[in-house]
C-alpha cells in the first residue's frame, strides 16, 4: 500500500512566486523517505502542506488511502494522523517525560495513556525515563522523546524536519540509526526533510531529490548515488568529478583515459558528460602506462582516509582522490590518476554544477 501520496502539488508565495511546482511523490507504506535539496528548493513548504499548515494551490495528497487535501478537501492537521518531530524536538518544559510523550493520546484513560507511552519510551531507548523533566535530558535524549511523542497516537506519517540540525556531529549518526530502528519497529511511514547528503544517503530507504519546487529524481541511496539524473544531482548527492566524454565502443573517452560505460548511450548519443566518484579513482606512481598524470594541489586528512586533489591536464577542476592509510605525497608532488569501474552518460537536462537553483 502507498503510505504518502502527493500529485502535482503546486503552490506559490506573494506576488505569483512558484515555490512547489506540480510536484509528485510517493511513499510506500512503512518506508523512511528523504526529501533532500538545497535551502529554497521547496522542502519545508512541502512539509507544511502536507502536515496541513499550508494549503496548496493545486494538487491533492493522500495519506494511508485517505485523501487530505485536494479539491474540495482540506482536513485540519489535528485529524490528519500525521506525527511531527521538529529541529529541537518542541517539548512542553513543564510536563515530565511520560506526560509529553502522552499528549496526543486523547480519547483514553490515563493508565492506557501512561502504558502508552512507557511503551513508546521503551522503543526509542528511554525506558525509565518517564519522570524527568525536559532540561534533564541531552538534545539526544529529547529528539528520541519527540519521536515517542510522534509515534505514541499510531499516525499515518511521521514528518521528520532536520530533526538532527541541532545536535553535535558525533550524535548524529547514532541517533539516525536509533530513529530509523524505532520507524521500523513501529512500522510507521515517514518523511524526513533533509539538506544533508550524507543524512538522506545513510537514513532513508528512498530519496527524492528536489530542486526548483520539483522532483528531479527518486530511486533508492544506491541508485541516486551511483545512477544520477543529471549532472547537477551527480555534484548535489556526494563528490563527482564531472567529465566531457565522446563515446566509442562502448567506452566513454575522457582526459583521464577510456572508462567502460554501464549502459548503453541513448540512440545518437555521441557525447555528454560523465560523473566518477573519488573512490573510483586511484594513486598509482606517475610512471604507471596506463595512468594520467597529474600534480597534488593540497592533501585533506581526515584520519581514516584522505583526500588527495590533483591538477590533471585536460580536466578544468581539481580531481579528488580518496587515499587509505597513511599519505606521503605532499602538495607539488607528481602521482598518476588511475579510473576503476564504470560510468554513464548523464542527461544534459537541469542547470550546469553551480548554477543558481
Amino acid at each position: 500500500m502507498t503510505g504518502l501520496r502527493v500529485t502535482a502539488v503546486t503552490t506559490s508565495y506573494g506576488q505569483g512566486v512558484r515555490v512547489l511546482d506540480g510536484l509528485d511523490l510517493t511513499v510506500p507504506e512503512g518506508e523512511l523517505a528523504a526529501v533532500l535539496g538545497p535551502s529554497g528548493c521547496g522542502k519545508t513548504t512541502l512539509l507544511r502542506i502536507i502536515a496541513g499548515f499550508l494549503t496548496p494551490d493545486a494538487g491533492e495528497i493522500v495519506l494511508g488511502g485517505r485523501t487530505v487535501s485536494g479539491p474540495g478537501v482540506q482536513v485540519p492537521p489535528e485529524h490528519r494522523g500525521v506525527g511531527i518531530v521538529a529541529q529541537e524536538g518542541a517539548l512542553f518544559p513543564h510536563m515530565d517525560v511520560t506526560r509529553n510523550v502522552a499528549f496526543g493520546l486523547r480519547g483514553t484513560g490515563r493508565t492506557e495513556r501512561r502504558a502508552r507511552a512507557a511503551e513508546m519510551l521503551e522503543l526509542v531507548g528511554l525506558g525509565g525515563y518517564g519522570s524527568r523533566m525536559p532540561h534533564e535530558l541531552s538534545g539526544g535524549q529529547q529528539q528520541r522523546v519527540a519521536l515517542a511523542r510522534a509515534l505514541a497516537p499510531r499516525p499515518a506519517l511521521v514528518l521528520l524536519d532536520e530533526p538532527f540540525n541541532a545536535l553535535d556531529s558525533a550524535l548524529r549518526a547514532g541517533l539516525r540509526s536509533d530513529i530509523r530502528t524505532a520507524l521500523r519497529a513501529a512500522g510507521t511511514t515517514a518523511l524526513l526533510v533533509t539538506h544533508d547528503q550524507e543524512e538522506a544517503l545513510s537514513s532513508a530507504d528512498r530519496i527524492a531529490v528536489i530542486r526548483d519546487g520539483g522532483v528531479v529524481q527518486t530511486g533508492t541511496p544506491q541508485e541516486i548515488y551511483t545512477r544520477p539524473a543529471d549532472p547537477w544531482v551527480a555534484t548535489f548527492v556526494g563528490e563527482a568529478v564531472l567529465l566531457p566524454a565522446t563515446v566509442d565502443a562502448g567506452h566513454a573517452v575522457t582526459a583521464l583515459g577510456p572508462i567502460p560505460l554501464s549502459d548503453t548511450p541513448p540512440e545518437g548519443s555521441r557525447a555528454g558528460t560523465v560523473a566518477l566518484r573519488p573512490e573510483q579513482l586511484r594513486l598509482v606512481p606517475a610512471s604507471e602506462a596506463s595512468a594520467t598524470r597529474a600534480r597534488v594541489t593540497e592533501v585533506r586528512y581526515h584520519g581514516h582516509d584522505a583526500l588527495v586533489l590533483l591538477d590533471a591536464d585536460g580536466v578544468g577542476t581539481p580531481v579528488p582522490v580518496r587515499a587509505a592509510g597513511p599519505i606521503t605525497l605532499r602538495t607539488g608532488d607528481e602521482a598518476g590518476i588511475r579510473v576503476t569501474g564504470t560510468t554513464a552518460l548523464l542527461a544534459s537536462e537541469g542547470p550546469l554544477p553551480g548554477a543558481a537553483v
